[in-house]
């Protein structure tokens, strides 16, 4: 950003503001020392938990995206419950009968291929303005009521949803499928287990750890996909304030957006192994075995 043409001094002036005001601004806002001298004091802030004020405003970079992170989060979430939801029963289903199988091949791909401003902007038409179940755009934060919140963010997250639910889906049948081809599944079938126990006691548990890393992915990946989804619905959250810090070339509040996905990504990816861990009693073993070798000074 630094590099192209443009900077913030050019949006607080305008593009009509004489040489002197804009050297005056830059000047005012930093923008004539060197790009790495720049970031070397933004560097020496956020160590200390300061990321900056913003060159457009003046206000802490901290408190507007603190203001804005629990309109992104209930995107986020609310996708990422959603799709898990019905990935994982569609799968499962799909899983049993190869007809639904192929189905949901050609769904996902359908579903990867949609783009979501689009769907997004379709959502609208039809919920929106025909039928006027849902509010076209704005965002209601859920302490002002459950129901107009619910409300403001059933849009986004359905726009959200459908390609997750999509790689969810397809991820759960072939994982499934894997998990159920297996000999001790048709020696379980013999000695008359169940199909639900199978299903969910035994073939699920083996096929959870591929999907909990998909479904991990999948919310990493829906943080990229409320840059544009919060645009479109006029949602105050992270993504749509990327949008525009970007358009106004505002380098600290850039920055602190690509923080606060980057530690969100941190948090989520580290749940992710905790889950393995609790899903896959193999590992729990070899962190045993592994710290019992530690503790005896042998190597493993």
């Amino acid at each position: 950003m630094a590099f192209l043409p443009g900077d913030a001094a050019v949006s607080l002036v305008g593009r009509n503001a004489t040489e002197e005001q804009l050297k005056q601004v830059r000047e005012d806002l930093g923008l004539e020392q060197p790009v790495w001298a720049q970031y070397g004091q933004w560097l020496e802030g956020a160590v200390r938990g300061d990321l900056g004020n913003s060159m457009i405003n003046r206000q802490p970079v901290t408190a507007q995206l603190n203001g804005r992170l629990a309109p992104s989060m209930s995107l986020i979430v609310g996708a990422t419950l959603i799709a898990t939801t019905l990935g994982v029963a569609i799968g499962i289903l799909g899983a049993q009968r190869g007809r639904i199988g192929r189905v949901i091949d050609s769904g996902s791909i359908g579903g990867l291929a949609v783009p979501d401003f689009w769907l997004g902007l379709v959502l609208i038409v039809l919920f929106a303005v025909h039928l006027g179940w849902f509010p076209p755009t704005g965002y209601v934060r859920w302490n002002e009521g459950v129901g107009p919140w619910m409300r403001s963010v059933a849009l986004p997250i359905a726009t959200l949803s459908v390609p997750a639910t999509a790689i969810l889906a397809r991820q759960t049948r072939e994982a499934m499928s894997t998990a159920l081809s297996k000999e001790y599944v048709r020696t379980l079938r013999a000695a008359g287990i169940g199909e639900c126990s199978i299903l969910f006691r035994h073939g699920l548990r083996n096929a959870a750890i591929p999907v909990v890393t998909v479904v991990g992915l999948v919310f990493i990946g829906s943080l990229g996909g409320t840059v544009a989804v919060e645009s479109v619905f006029a949602i105050p959250g992270l993504g749509s304030t990327a949008v525009h810090a970007t358009a106004t070339r505002d380098l600290p509040l850039i920055q602190g957006v690509v923080v606060y996905f980057t530690l969100i990504v941190i948090v989520v990816n580290l749940l992710v192994d905790l889950a393995y861990r609790y899903l896959d009693p193999r590992l729990q073993s070899a962190t045993a075995t592994d710290g019992a070798f530690a503790n005896s000074g042998a190597a493993p």
